[in-house]
């Protein structure tokens, strides 16, 4: 363990984020997480690095949302803001003690909650998108492998450490050169899809079409999520028709919401249903901005092959798609503006195929191009 916790954080620190002497890092986790902290501490350190923390405890959130007075609820945390503002790098190592914990918080106190941090993830949104630029921020998202993530996973907890660092590329001679090569291989997909107008996601459960133009292409390489393997970008707002059935179980707040399935006229999410969580569902499209899609992306991950219910994984399967409601990411070009960002996620491997300006580029989950 400590020789891949080693490995991991030396694949955090100088490949996902790139730290350099000099740079503040915000890491912020749960006290779970305190070994690959420890070893992500040492190693920034050692690159000159000024680190701060903030380690949250068991049931946390719950007691806030339920106890909290109004004026709380709608306060911003301070230290967060600060750090969203000021810092360098943000690295967010999930370290779940429940995912169940939140279950069961008050609808109306989610969206007050939720009104309160709007302006905190703006900013986020804002500084991410400029990475590379002097007042950027640099992020990443990873996973420490706990009881809650593995039985939510219907996997034993060694089973399901192996599943992570398996998707992260840990058990290579050289995490940081693999994920250089899936880079150079994601590339030239994604220059092909810059120079795309139009593309028509088609299978037995879907045919959804919607345009691209003048929007960008990323290539998720692992810099900003940790594991990646994917091709994202922002669909022109207004441009999106169809109907999209997602076959994966999509998680919100902890709660499962299944057989999701959406139809769309102009851009706008105008009917939905799912088989479950149907209430939770409806409370998402009340959110401000989130009938609306910000985001279109391929699974190019072939490492991950089954669902755990962790959408840092689950999006990111090969052979898969996804879309997510709300939040559009503004390095692609995107307008859609909302406190949620939510990734729906739909198999291709049986009957799935990709149009790009009428062309077949994809199908049964591998590309053609």
């Amino acid at each position: 363990m400590t020789s891949i916790l080693n490995k991991y954080a030396s694949l955090l620190v100088n490949y996902c984020l790139e730290l350099k002497a000099g740079e503040k890092l915000f890491i912020t986790t749960t006290i779970l997480a305190e070994p690959l902290v420890k070893e992500v501490f040492r190693e920034a350190t050692r690159n000159g690095v000024r680190v701060e923390i903030d380690f949250s405890f068991s049931d946390q959130s719950k007691i806030f949302s339920d106890l909290a007075p109004d004026d709380l609820l709608k306060s911003e945390p301070l230290f967060y803001r600060h750090a969203m503002e000021n810092f360098d790098a943000f690295l967010n190592i999930r370290a779940p003690y429940n995912l169940n914990e939140t279950n069961n918080i008050d609808p109306d106190k989610r969206k007050v909650r939720s009104a309160a941090m709007s302006k905190i993830n703006q900013i986020y949104f804002d500084r991410t998108s400029r990475r590379g630029e002097k007042d950027g921020l640099k992020r990443s998202l990873c996973q420490f492998p706990t009881q809650a993530s593995a039985q939510k996973a219907n996997m034993s907890l060694e089973e399901y450490s192996e599943f992570v660092f398996n998707a992260c590329h840990l058990f290579a001679d050289d995490p940081a050169g693999e994920w250089v090569k899936i880079r150079n291989d994601q590339q030239r997909i994604k220059e092909y899809l810059d120079d795309v107008k139009n593309v028509n996601y088609k299978a037995d459960h879907t045919d959804i079409s919607f345009s691209v133009e003048g929007r960008t292409w990323i290539n998720s390489d692992g810099q900003t999520n940790m594991p990646s393997g994917e091709v994202f970008s922002a669909p022109v707002e207004n441009s999106v028709e169809g109907k999209v059935h997602f076959t994966f179980p999509s998680i919100y707040m902890g709660q499962d919401v299944s057989g999701i399935t959406l139809w769309v006229e102009q851009g706008k999410i105008i009917k939905w249903e799912a088989e479950q969580g149907q209430d939770l569902l409806d409370q998402v499209f009340s959110i401000p901005g989130a009938n609306y899609f910000g985001e279109v992306a391929i699974g190019t991950n072939y490492k991950i092959q089954r669902a755990t219910r962790n959408i840092l994984f689950d999006e990111k399967i090969g052979g898969t798609i996804h879309m997510a409601v709300g939040q559009s990411y503004k390095q692609c070009g995107g307008l859609n503006q909302s406190s949620i960002h939510w990734d729906m996620i739909t198999d291709m491997t049986t009957s799935g195929e990709i149009y790009a300006d009428g062309k077949l580029i994809y199908e049964k989950g591998k590309f053609l191009i």
